[in-house]
């Protein structure tokens, strides 16, 4: 028999994860303490390391650190010792090479012109040959994050302005990002020109944020006033707002990925309330593919919008066959293969009494490896369903992400390896569907997906990817583009 091992994390669940989320304030008195709070709302978007970095009494202050946002910034004393009118904070999720404190974000570094911190949301298609060619010209790494790539290409600009610098560097990668950045005077943000990745500008007093969603702009009370356009940069100083749009335009390509599970949804991102988007997905999920059926189960959590939209669709009630248990967090041991096994009731358990006997539809958000479908269909049938069918609110996910999402290898992923039939079978439900691409695109308010053109980047589902694959095309396999860590 296994012997269990102390201090070791649980295995993540069956979910693409987004890798981070930003945030920033100008011109605020409690600049670090809302960017706290700011984070705590995105902590969906990253929870294995925080920082904030700030800039107050001639110096920049920094507090870094593996864990959740909760565990590091929950006394006075941090936030304290954080001080002045700006700041900007990072929360992350790691890829395959784990979370090391070196790669922890903000990144800092005094260049020529002074003090200089970023933090990123999204990847970069050709970090390691920018790497590669900056470590050339001598430039030493102190991470392998594809973030310090941009940090050396503006230390290394023969430009003279900050901006610039940073226009220069962004100049020579590809990929998808989302920055903040803080100087001695400044909080900027920039989107990429396809706007892959969100980031919105909020208003507290005389104060600016800038956030990867509204929902950190609920948090510390801030009005919101727009999303920062793809191929922007924006600007906070004594001055005002500035914007900058110094990137030839693309078309733009924002993840549709955001709007079925990314994005918290309480959050108002591309103009769309999230939560609106979801259930209109369910709507159309029940439109293309119902069966008849005596109950309406969401997976909780991120199921639960679009189970309503396929209720209110179908006239079939909706009901929790699956309660959560939301007290998990991470068990201190390292289960037996038995334990194991059982691990997903530690997230999950079925609704017995009220399943027992019912023909069920269960409603989830994406099937990437099949792990906790299976779990939970085997779960429903061991409580007593009559009949299980599934219904997915996203199409079949069958090519990896490279823009800043921590996807499997395409070989892991079932629906890239099985039919939807192949998919039931071994997942062991009676029916199962995914919403059409077209039906995807109709619930965010388009009439179908532009097959010469898509209005978003969709390529999990369709092998599309529309900005360069640079550092692929020069490596074997599917690899997430960005750099992995190293203990």
């Amino acid at each position: 028999m296994d012997t269990p091992r102390i201090t070791a994390s649980f295995p993540h669940d069956d979910h693409f994860h987004d890798e981070c989320g930003v945030f920033g304030v100008y011109n605020h008195p409690d600049a670090s303490a809302l960017t706290a709070l700011g984070l705590h709302a995105l902590q969906h978007r990253g929870q294995e390391a925080a920082g904030v970095v700030s800039f107050g009494g001639k110096h920049f202050h920094s507090h870094r650190a593996l864990g959740s946002v909760g565990d590091n910034f929950n006394s006075e004393d941090v936030i304290s010792r954080l001080e002045g009118p700006m700041a900007i904070g990072h929360v992350r999720y790691s890829t395959a090479g784990g979370t090391v404190m070196r790669n922890v974000q903000p990144l800092f570094a005094d260049l020529v012109f002074g003090g200089f911190a970023i933090a990123h949301n999204g990847n970069l298609t050709n970090a390691r040959t920018c790497r590669t060619e900056l470590v050339e010209r001598g430039c030493i790494f102190q991470s392998t994050s594809d973030t310090e790539t941009i940090l050396h290409r503006v230390a290394t600009s023969s430009y003279r302005k900050v901006l610039d610098r940073l226009i220069d560097a962004l100049g020579g990668v590809t990929g998808a990002y989302s920055l903040v950045a803080l100087t001695r005077q400044k909080l900027i943000g920039v989107r990429d020109p396809s706007g892959v990745r969100p980031l919105v500008i909020g208003r507290i007093g005389d104060g600016h944020v800038l956030a990867s969603e509204t929902c950190a702009l609920d948090i510390i009370g801030a009005d919101y006033v727009r999303d920062v356009e793809p191929g922007e940069i924006v600007v906070f100083s004594e001055t005002g707002m500035q914007s900058l749009k110094p990137f030839p335009p693309k078309p733009s390509r924002f993840c549709i990925f955001e709007y079925i599970y990314f994005a918290r949804p309480d959050s108002v991102i591309e103009g769309q309330g999230v939560y609106s988007v979801r259930k209109a997905i369910g709507r159309e999920l029940a439109r293309e593919s119902h069966v008849e059926a005596d109950m309406i189960v969401p997976v909780p959590d991120s199921g639960v919008p679009a189970a309503i939209g396929y209720a209110e669709q179908s006239g079939v009630p909706f009901d929790l066959g699956i309660i959560r248990s939301h007290y998990m967090g991470r068990t201190f041991i390292q289960p037996s293969d038995t334990i194991r096994h059982l691990g997903v009731k530690l997230k999950h358990n079925a609704n017995r009494a009220w399943i027992k006997g019912k023909r069920l539809i269960l409603v989830d958000d994406s099937i990437v490896r099949g792990t906790t479908s299976m779990k939970i269909v085997e779960m429903m049938r061991n409580a007593g369903a009559k009949e299980v069918h599934m219904r997915i609110s996203s199409p079949p996910t069958t090519h990896p992400c490279f823009y800043g999402i921590d996807t499997p290898n395409q070989e892991q992923l079932m629906a890239h390896n099985m039919t939807v039939e192949e998919m039931a079978k071994h997942i062991g439900v009676d029916t199962l569907a995914f919403i059409s691409n077209d039906g995807l695109y109709r619930a965010v308010g388009e009439e179908a997906r532009n097959q010469a053109s898509p209005q978003y980047c969709d390529a999990c589902f369709t092998g599309e990817y529309p900005l360069p694959l640079v550092d692929k095309d020069g490596h074997s396999g599917s690899e997430q583009l960005t750099l992995l860590s190293e203990d």
